[in-house]
């Protein structure tokens, strides 16, 4: 007798998931080896997923209804295309489940919603050593922007340069 296949859902975030989400950022910092820059809190990322004015989403993937990943996106704007896009700013499956097409299942989600709604693209950045994730973009097909550098502002530079 063969195992039955995993069940696979991915659903949009609610306001109730909002410390789950903050315990797949804080798994993803850790894998990134970026924790100490972690400053989110649950209140922050209400306000920024579900409040007034909302400027990101989540999805949550669900293998055999337990919680195994999510993908928080916002939408980017191309000037040169004229519409707008979807930025993926973190996806993240926990390793226990990652092989099972969970992470996946999640761009090709965020793919139908870019096409559904005729937006132009998705995108999104990887860091230079995790070659394990850029191989799985490559297999999707995706392509990296190597003419194109990532430049940010923020703490003092971003103060700093508020004040000019």
């Amino acid at each position: 007798m063969s195992a039955a296949p995993d069940e696979l859902a991915i659903v949009p975030a609610r306001e109730g998931d909002v410390p789950l989400i903050l315990e797949f950022i804080r798994k993803l910092a850790e894998y990134e080896r970026l924790s100490e820059e972690v400053t989110a809190n649950e209140a922050l990322l209400r306000e920024a997923l579900f409040g007034a004015r909302p400027v990101a989403k989540a999805l949550l993937a669900y293998c055999n209804a337990e919680p195994a990943g999510f993908a928080l996106y916002f939408l980017s704007f191309s000037t040169f295309i004229g519409r707008p896009g979807i930025y993926l700013e973190d996806l993240f499956v926990l390793p226990v489940f990652r092989g099972k097409g969970i992470g996946k299942a999640l761009l090709s989600h965020l793919a139908r919603l870019a096409k559904q709604r005729k937006y132009a693209r998705v995108e999104w950045a990887v860091l230079d050593w995790n070659q394990p994730a850029i191989d799985f973009y490559r297999k999707l097909d995706a392509r990296p922007m190597e003419d194109w550098t990532v430049f940010r502002l923020s703490g003092p530079a971003l103060d700093k340069a508020a004040e000019r």
